[in-house]
């Protein structure tokens, strides 16, 4: 892979400002959600279909989810929880 697809794989679009790693998440995990009859989809089902797609570390791929729903370690918001 080039630097220039690297490059593309990280850049948001403009449109929603997802880039295309976290598209493919979303993307995995529809369609693993509508195979499991949208019940929840154990993550590491989700990784291995992500995987399928794209090389990614467990770590970025954990980043990507935390950032999904919300739950980020540098959070300042005190209304979350755990604060």
């Amino acid at each position: 892979m080039s630097d220039s697809d690297k490059l593309l794989y990280l850049l948001p679009d403009v449109r929603d400002g997802i880039n295309r790693k976290e598209r493919l998440v979303l993307y995995c995990l529809m369609q693993t959600q509508n195979e499991f009859k949208d019940r929840n989809v154990p993550t590491i089902t989700l990784y291995g279909r992500v995987l399928e797609h794209i090389d990614m570390s467990q770590a970025e791929f954990q980043q990507i989810l935390s950032k999904m729903v919300g739950l980020t370690r540098n959070s300042d918001d005190p209304t979350r929880l755990g604060q």
